[in-house]
């Protein structure tokens, strides 16, 4: 009994080893992920919707890459102006107006905007958030300012006081949906006047949820949360995909999130308000926020030719390999199959700098580097990566 306890607490701790000797690489390793769990996982971007009487007050795109523990989010002001023509212009033209419509014309609006390509939307009506939140027992909360406002066409009453507390379902939808009080006020210039300090909130909010919810006792009930997030969200996204990235949340510190609201300018088209996107602007901070843009590290590997075969006898080994090195940034030139080979290599064909090779070696993880002779050399490719059973 102990022999076989000793053995299974050695493959464990192991395990845990190849996922990282984090709190997070050991949630993981219990859920059974193993490191090519991570290496599959792509950064995902979801366009998240708060519906209100069928139109939306909330557009906010976040994303999370597990790889680097990037975390962003953007919101996105609902009088964002989508018409063709601004002397035509009607309430139709704001994006939130799109919601009407079709769910995924409102996503293609987004990317049309940021330059994303998103694919995925979670819709959650003030029902669903209610019951969310109550559902994980409440969120703790800094309150920005006193808050005060009645709507009686929407049956909305917003009564709360400024500070650090828990909010229950109700209370919460009244943080997320404040704009102004009663009198007019709204919350100060420099925290965001109306619709831009509203998304600040909102944005704050959700990140004190990612904190919450990315606590070891919260991302053990995945499963629970997945079942209640079915029954009050509509979304195309696959819910049951969360617990492969929930572990690596845990290792995640929400200082570190990077949140913003899309540049722009309100602006008065055809006797309305809009908000124009300020496009120089937005394209800037949106490489910079969701990492689209090409790193120098990634330019200078384009400049690497690579032919990749496959001696593992594995097709997906193959094409995890040809993802890889691409998305690194190097360019491939052919793929193919070899002889069974025991061990991954790593030939240098034309002579390039050790450096270079030991920089592809680090990527791979794997790998023996052998330089080929003047005879053997490949013109169409710098290096030959030939797949080996121990990657």
């Amino acid at each position: 009994m102990l022999v076989a306890f000793l053995i299974f607490a050695g493959i464990f701790v192991n395990n845990w080893r190849k996922n990282g000797f984090t709190l997070g690489g050991f949630v993981a390793t219990l859920m059974g992920h193993n490191p090519d769990t991570l290496a599959n996982l792509p950064r995902v971007n979801i366009l998240v919707i708060g519906q209100s009487q069928n139109l939306t007050d909330t557009l906010l795109v976040c994303s999370y890459d597990p790889k680097v523990q990037d975390v962003s989010m953007l919101s996105i002001p609902r009088d964002t102006f989508v018409g063709n023509n601004k002397n035509r212009a009607t309430g139709m033209d704001k994006i939130n107006a799109l919601y009407q419509v079709d769910p995924d014309k409102l996503v293609s609006a987004v990317n049309n905007i940021t330059g994303l390509n998103i694919k995925y939307y979670v819709k959650v009506d003030t029902k669903g958030l209610r019951e969310l939140v109550d559902s994980v027992g409440g969120i703790y909360f800094d309150v920005p300012m006193d808050m005060d406002y009645d709507d009686g066409t929407q049956d909305l009453h917003i009564h709360l006081k400024a500070g650090y507390q828990l909010l229950d379902g109700d209370k919460a939808e009244q943080v997320v949906r404040f704009r102004h009080n009663n009198d007019g006020s709204s919350y100060p210039i420099e925290y965001g006047d109306q619709d831009l300090g509203r998304m600040k909130t909102q944005r704050a909010f959700i990140t004190e949820v990612i904190k919450q919810l990315a606590k070891v006792e919260n991302v053990t009930k995945v499963d629970d949360y997945i079942k209640i997030a079915k029954n009050h969200v509509e979304t195309n996204f696959n819910l049951g995909s969360l617990k492969d990235y929930a572990p690596y949340a845990i290792d995640f510190k929400t200082e570190d999130i990077q949140s913003a609201a899309l540049p722009g300018t309100p602006v008065q088209y055809n006797g309305l308000w809009f908000y124009a996107p300020n496009i120089k602007e937005t394209d800037k901070l949106v490489k910079e926020m969701f990492k689209t843009g090409v790193s120098e590290e990634q330019e200078k590997n384009s400049e690497i030719k690579i032919s990749i075969l496959n001696g593992s006898g594995d097709k997906e080994k193959l094409e995890k390999m040809r993802s890889l090195l691409k998305e690194s940034g190097y360019t491939i030139v052919s793929t193919g199959d070899t002889t069974k080979s025991s061990s991954t290599a790593i030939i240098n064909r034309t002579n390039k700098e050790s450096v270079v090779a030991n920089e592809l070696k680090d990527i791979i993880g794997v790998g023996i580097v052998q330089n080929m002779t003047d005879n053997d050399k490949d013109n169409n490719a710098d290096f030959t990566v030939i797949i080996g059973s121990d990657y």
